[in-house]
């Protein structure tokens, strides 16, 4: 997207709250200190510890392969799923580009599917009027944090007898039906970046049912090579796959462990940051709160979105509070490199009313009330 006459200047923390904040747990710099005295700094120990203590967290059965970023998980998850060039999928329009295009990479073709509006995620409707046998896969995002309709996707999935593949970068802590996101699909990942509720710096995972995947997986994030093999002094010294380096490292690695000694903290703070707005906003007819209030879902509270008319003037007006607010994602039809020229109804209907307002460790409960207070006064 290129910058208009209308954006906004990014802020800095002195002149108010901005939209985003790095967590830095507080055991941090500790924890990468012991690293950079080890002899390890890229994949190591570490990297086998944080995969081990996030799988044991979030009581995962599956298996988890910890990466460079989550596009490197998501590239990884298309892989070994089993699509190939010229193979239809099924994937949001309202989501990061990351979503769609390591399927580029691959030569597959993205079929976007228009947004549920209450919640900007995926339309069960569209999915059902867009798949078809040859779909392969079907790409969820559970957009901030909100989760999608899983029994829905997987009740049509099954039909189609192709997998699932959430893409759950907004989304670690939440819940559906009391599961943990990352134990419901086949392949689940994660992102770490450097604003997410856990961060490595840049880092993602995946996490899928398969355990036979495990080995090819291994292989596939570090050049094709088996490193296991190689280590324990029986590589012949051959490669059968394509792989790549998106393997996480252990500088990234110890972050992340210090992420997830103080997660549940981390997660419960902005949870109620959510509500709190929710508390505030509920009852102001001038804007919508996005999220469909399931009490079936968890929400992991990643972004707070609202509604609302005449959406730039209300962010002249938080700015000119010192309140940052913005957009962070939008739709992916729009892009060059899709070629779509597909119609969406329930994203022209929102598409210029959608904004985000800030919700991060840095700020308070009364934060959120100045906030609100001032969108009440009218714009």
């Amino acid at each position: 997207m290129n910058n208009t006459k209308n954006d906004l200047p990014l802020m800095s923390t002195d002149e108010g709250i901005v939209l985003f904040h790095p967590h830095i747990p507080k055991n941090a710099k500790k924890y990468v200190n012991e690293v950079l005295d080890s002899r390890w700094i890229g994949q190591g120990p570490k990297v086998d510890l944080f995969e081990k203590n996030f799988k044991r967290q979030f009581s995962l059965p599956n298996e988890c392969l910890a990466v460079g970023s989550g596009t490197d998980a998501l590239h990884l998850a298309y892989i070994m799923a089993g699509i190939m060039p010229g193979d239809e999928v099924l994937t949001p329009l309202f989501t990061c580009t990351a979503t769609t295009i390591p399927l580029l990479y691959i030569g597959a073709r993205p079929i976007f599917i228009d947004i549920n509006p209450d919640t900007l995620n995926l339309s069960v409707e569209d999915i059902k009027n867009k798949i078809s046998r040859r779909t392969k896969a079907i790409i969820c995002v559970h957009y901030g944090g909100l989760p999608c309709d899983m029994n829905e996707i997987h009740n049509i999935a099954n039909e189609y007898n192709i997998p699932v593949i959430e893409d759950a970068a907004h989304a670690l802590g939440a819940k559906y039906y009391g599961r943990a996101i990352g134990d419901i699909s086949q392949f689940t990942i994660f992102s770490f970046q450097a604003i997410k509720h856990l961060t490595t710096g840049d880092g993602g995972l995946l996490t899928f049912k398969d355990s036979s995947l495990k080995k090819l997986g291994g292989r596939l994030r570090w050049f094709g090579i088996d490193r296991e093999d190689k280590q324990n002094g029986v590589w012949e010294n051959d490669i059968h796959e394509i792989g790549f380096k998106y393997q996480m490292t252990d500088i990234g690695a110890a972050i992340g462990l210090a992420g997830l000694e103080e997660f549940d903290e981390t997660l419960k703070f902005r949870q109620s940051l959510y509500r709190r707005y929710i508390d505030n906003l509920i009852n102001f007819s001038e804007v919508k709160i996005v999220d469909d209030f399931d009490q079936n879902k968890e929400h992991g509270a990643w972004l707070f979105t609202i509604l609302a008319k005449n959406r730039l003037a209300l962010q002249f007006k938080l700015r000119k509070y010192g309140i940052e607010s913005g957009q962070t994602h939008y739709r992916n039809d729009r892009y060059s490199i899709f070629n779509c020229k597909d119609q969406f109804p329930n994203m022209d209907k929102i598409d210029d009313n959608y904004l985000i307002l800030p919700i991060h460790t840095k700020m308070k409960l009364e934060d959120v009330d100045r906030i609100c207070s001032i969108i009440r006064e009218g714009w």
